[in-house]
């Protein structure tokens, strides 16, 4: 017996399909750079290593390229590099997930000012149509993922105070000062990423530079059954927990 569906119905299925089998093929490509005025020998040189996209088109690719470049989520500014800033060093990716109509990039970069320091972010982009995809486009009730992920959060925060307190080294350090505002909301849930295991939500604690070493991992992840309940009928997300 033959199903007649209706053309609407047809249209997003088929819209669905294209946005599955959308493929993105990353190319890595360095870039040395060289300051014209070094304030430090170990100055003179930067690198930045990109990640160039090839996907169904021409257009598609340059805008997955340009959504995923260091410059743009790093926020890294030429100009005041190769001019008197000079921070940083090296910038750098990973592909995490590039599947299903989803590419799932982590980019960070290193550098120097008064001391050592660095910074990673994550971005997660729509091979169809390269936008930048939001909690908000492929979960629902977000106040309620974010209570749960505050779950697993609360956890980590009492076995990071538990593990400090063991050390004398840290008798000085005022724990409750530390943690007093960390809270997961429905702000951080647009920090994640996603791997065929589920996806990780990204919080960062904002240490003093002198107390890093102690700061947790932040990241706490949800497998797809967990996610189940939260995952928007319709959305990229909803294939995994069929």
């Amino acid at each position: 017996m033959k199903i007649k569906l209706p053309p609407t119905a047809l249209a997003l299925l088929i819209l669905a399909a294209a946005a599955f089998a959308q493929t993105v093929t990353i190319t890595p490509k360095k870039t040395v750079y060289r300051r014209p005025k070094p304030i430090m020998k170990f100055k003179r040189t930067f690198s930045i290593r990109r990640p160039l996209a090839k996907a169904a088109t021409p257009a598609i690719s340059k805008a997955i390229t340009a959504a995923i470049s260091p410059e743009k989520i790093l926020e890294i500014n030429m100009k005041d590099e190769l001019g008197e800033y000079q921070w940083l060093e090296e910038a750098d990716y990973k592909v995490i997930f590039n599947r299903d109509g989803i590419l799932c990039v982590n980019l960070w970069m290193t550098g120097t000012a008064a001391y050592p320091d660095s910074v990673e972010r994550y971005v997660t982009v729509s091979s169809a149509d390269a936008h930048v995809l939001k909690s908000g486009e492929l979960f629902s009730n977000l106040p309620a993922l974010a209570a749960a992920v505050r779950k697993k959060q609360r956890v980590e925060i009492k076995a990071s105070s538990d593990e400090m307190k063991k050390d004398p080294e840290n008798a000085d350090v005022h724990l409750e000062q530390l943690f007093e505002e960390a809270k997961f909301t429905v702000a951080e849930l647009n920090s994640f990423f996603i791997d065929a295991a589920g996806v990780t939500f990204v919080y960062d604690y904002g240490f003093p530079h002198v107390l890093t070493a102690l700061e947790p991992g932040g990241q706490y992840h949800m497998s797809w059954n967990e996610l189940k309940p939260f995952i928007k009928r319709g959305g990229l997300l909803a294939r995994f927990v069929r």
